[in-house]
């Protein structure tokens, strides 16, 4: 519960209202922080352990906050509905290995960030658009599981809903976010630590075989798992309402020919398609005008009738990387080898890397995009 506002006193009201976010952005950071912690557990144990009592959470839990965060957030923290379930978070992050001694005061910083943010900006407000806030996560951090977690957490449209509520208070939410996810990442060294396993696993099988032609330029998670075609979806960040119009896209440029289409969006490697048709997007480049080329050139008919998938799969990423107004006889071809050397799957501790192709060293290789810096926000094509 916050603090009495005193009736009539602007300045109170606004530096409470600006607690009041600090301590959603300190919620934020603590959802993150347990989705990490559940998607550890679930992948090097099989299960989540259970949260701690409530009542003997909350006992071990309020000495370490007192100690560690500031004093009005505190307060402001212990004294709300959710201090509880809080307390729980915070005991079985440090069953986990995690160092709150460490954690509590960064966590304090990004929330102090946040209330003076709010306080210089009370006047700001705009619509809540919670939609937009998975795309901002996928743009603000890099593949791997802390943003598949986060993604896959049953909290997240709860942290969607406080990431709009932090911007329409005048917060940096991409900021407190990219804070929020280094803090996630820790956590997810430290229960690896305690699990004394590794927790930058290695390339899956699935990843590796992707390698080349068919992920040049994109932003490939290292476990990759193209055998649950939901989770795939998930790791590359496209939501199913996007692939579903990615699907649609598809059907509408090749009219009459509903049987191959549906080859295409079957195929194992599909959601490689539909990334880089949302890469597309992100670029605000006329994704529909690129499909038609699977009409305009159907060379892909040729060959076994069994392997018609895997060719219109090569057909449909060559339409869509090639540049408008390239005639398909003049297609460059790939070296595999030189690809898959370049392939950019990231390392998840690191920032994600997008940005524009870089020119082929020499004929016939094409080289995977490098660029540092944000992704910018997507566009739609229409």
């Amino acid at each position: 519960m916050a603090a009495p506002v005193p009736e009539g006193d602007p300045f109170a009201a606004a530096m409470g209202e600006a607690v009041q976010m600090a301590i959603m952005a300190r919620r934020l950071v603590m959802a993150v922080a347990d989705a990490v912690r559940r998607q550890q557990q679930r992948r090097q144990k099989g299960r989540e352990e259970e949260l701690p009592p409530a009542e003997q959470a909350v006992s071990e839990a309020a000495t370490e906050v007192t100690r560690l965060v500031p004093a009005d957030l505190a307060t402001t923290l212990m004294g709300g509905a959710d201090w509880p379930q809080t307390a729980q978070q915070l005991v079985a992050l440090r069953r986990a290995g995690v160092d709150l001694g460490e954690l509590l005061p960064r966590v304090g910083d990004i929330a102090m960030m946040v209330r003076d943010a709010v306080a210089a900006n009370t006047a700001r407000t705009v619509r809540e658009r919670t939609g937009e806030w998975e795309r901002m996560l996928r743009e603000t951090l890099p593949a791997g599981p802390v943003r598949e977690a986060i993604l896959a957490s049953p909290t997240w449209p709860d942290i969607a809903a406080t990431m709009a509520r932090l911007d329409e208070r005048g917060a940096d939410v991409r900021q407190a976010l990219a804070a929020a996810h280094n803090e996630g990442v820790g956590v997810d060294q430290a229960v690896a630590r305690a699990l004394a396993a590794d927790p930058a696993p290695a390339a899956s099988r699935d990843a590796k075989a992707s390698y080349g032609p068919l992920t040049i330029g994109l932003d490939l998670p290292k476990d990759l798992d193209l055998s649950d075609r939901a989770r795939a979806l998930r790791q590359l960040a496209i939501s199913p309402a996007e692939n579903e119009r990615y699907s649609r896209w598809v059907l509408e440029a090749m009219p009459g020919r509903e049987r191959e289409a549906g080859l295409l969006l079957s195929h194992r490697q599909w959601p490689l398609v539909a990334a880089r048709m949302a890469q597309m997007e992100t670029e605000s480049k006329p994704v529909r005008e690129h499909l038609t080329r699977l009409m305009a050139d159907t060379s892909w008919e040729q060959g076994s009738a069994s392997k018609t998938g895997a060719r219109l799969m090569e057909a449909a990423t060559d339409a869509l990387r090639r540049p408008l107004g390239e005639a398909a006889a003049s297609r460059v071809k790939v070296s595999t080898t030189a690809a898959r050397a370049q392939s950019a799957t990231l390392d998840p501790t690191k920032r994600q890397a997008a940005g524009k192709s870089a020119t082929p060293a020499e004929p016939g290789t094409a080289a995977h995009r490098q660029q540092s810096g944000p992704v910018p926000s997507r566009g739609r094509t229409r």
